[in-house]
């Protein structure tokens, strides 16, 4: 479902039988956990939050709405960014496993994708991509000006929203949270090229990267809720493990997956110098002749890829590297699972499961 489907929507209004279903359809909701642990994308674990995650959807649309022609432009473009709905979907379905789920988790799943698109926006610029969802970036379409810009406005919008919560606790978590975020891009990138790189240092990168917002999500849908503070806590550990582990899959499918599949410009990582978990393991364990001859082929990839960037993959996978990260994303998984066990048993309890497990199995 585009932006503009969302926007047709009037506020304050719930959403009718046709919005549920265009939202089913787009999502390929299928009834069945069982069947959706074989399911080909995150997005088929939502129909329980179908209705809210419809309702979280206009409430961003309505934040961005300008009185400005071609900020409009900009904002139904990246409508088209909307693709697994994580973090959204995990405040509400958080949300729901500990109460009953209300305006407040609406705003709340709303803000978390703001700041998620806001830093897909600047990643497409730091790292010079072409396509994001299938589709154009806006770094490639309007240049980095505008991106940049864009980006600063969303996140300037996600405080906006906030404002709606009759409470400073979520502009708080919210704003120590892009802090986090923002923290590791920067170590990342003063991070290129360092090929010494240890697995911690890699681990605490991704940690604040990408993992603080996805904890950060399932924490708020607790605390939206009025679930204890114990329940909180162990949610924002659940999110934080499951963004861990989701971060090592998108780098083994930046280096080994299909870019028609994962729909965006793949091999990013290696062009840009980032040292990802199944380099950093090749590396440290690797004998020295082998080493070496990495480093050489990981220089000439970052000048002008000529197939290395193939040659790159197949040795890292031959090493054992690959599986290596997988191992870790799993052992991720299966401490998240630990988290769960403080939730009554529920049907929502064993969709948070099972989209934990699918994790580390996905292909985009």
């Amino acid at each position: 479902m585009l932006a503009a489907d969302f926007g047709r929507l009037d506020a304050g209004r719930s959403p009718s039988k046709k919005h549920l279903d265009i939202a089913r359809d787009s999502f390929n909701m299928t009834p069945a956990i069982a069947d959706t642990r074989r399911s080909a994308a995150l997005p088929d674990f939502y129909e329980p939050i179908a209705a809210d995650l419809v309702l979280a959807q206009q409430a961003f649309v309505d934040e961005l709405r300008s009185d400005q022609p071609f900020i409009n432009d900009l904002t139904a473009h990246i409508g088209q960014y909307h693709g697994k709905m994580l973090r959204p979907a995990l405040v509400l379905l958080c949300g729901r496993a500990t109460g009953r789920v209300g305006e407040r988790h609406h705003v709340a799943a709303a803000v978390v994708e703001m700041v998620h698109v806001a830093t897909l926006v600047h990643d497409d610029i730091l790292d010079e991509a072409d396509t994001r969802r299938r589709v154009q970036t806006v770094n490639r379409l309007w240049g980095n000006e505008r991106a940049v810009l864009l980006g600063d406005f969303l996140i300037s919008h996600a405080f906006h929203l906030c404002s709606r919560i009759d409470s400073q606790h979520v502009s708080r978590r919210i704003g120590a949270t892009t802090n986090a975020v923002c923290e590791g891009e920067m170590m990342q990138v003063v991070n290129r090229e360092n090929f010494s790189l240890s697995e911690n240092l890699y681990l605490e990168i991704i940690r604040r990267k990408t993992a603080a917002l996805i904890g950060v999500s399932c924490e708020l849908g607790g605390w939206c809720s009025d679930a204890t503070p114990a329940v909180v806590g162990a949610l924002h550990n659940f999110g934080e493990r499951i963004g861990t582990a989701f971060q090592i899959v998108d780098d083994v499918l930046d280096l080994c997956g299909d870019e028609e599949i994962v729909g965006k410009s793949l091999g990013r990582d290696l062009a840009k110098g980032k040292p990802t978990l199944p380099l950093v393991h090749y590396l440290s364990t690797a004998p020295r002749a082998a080493r070496e001859s990495m480093l050489a082929l990981l220089r000439e990839a970052g000048e002008a890829d000529n197939g290395h960037s193939a040659e790159i993959a197949r040795r890292l996978q031959h090493h054992g590297s690959v599986a290596y990260a997988q191992d870790i994303a799993t052992n991720m998984i299966q401490g998240a699972q630990e988290c769960l066990t403080i939730l009554p048993e529920s049907p929502t309890r064993a969709t948070l499961s099972a989209m934990a497990d699918f994790v580390v199995s996905r292909r985009l």
